[in-house]
């Protein structure tokens, strides 16, 4: 089961999938020191977890699905005829 989709648009700038990393870790941070030793594993868990999917899954999306212009070659054929 996948809760995160790393192949996601909004996770394509990095600034992005740091700040969710290190909120994740920090608010376990935050548990441990105030003595809540279960929600900061859940929530040290959660940073793993996308750590490991933002950072070690990525794969960025090749740039190449935008439309190519059409050659000048086709328009010179038109013209020739």
């Amino acid at each position: 089961m996948q809760l995160i989709d790393p192949n996601h648009p909004a996770y394509r700038p990095l600034w992005a999938r740091i700040l969710i990393v290190a909120v994740c870790l920090g608010w376990a941070l935050v548990e441990i020191t105030t003595g809540d030793p279960f929600w900061a594993v859940l929530s040290g868990g959660a940073g793993i977890y996308a750590a490991y999917m933002l950072f070690w899954n990525y794969k960025p999306q090749s740039e190449t699905a935008e439309p190519t212009p059409p050659s000048e070659d086709h328009e010179d054929k038109k013209d020739a005829e």
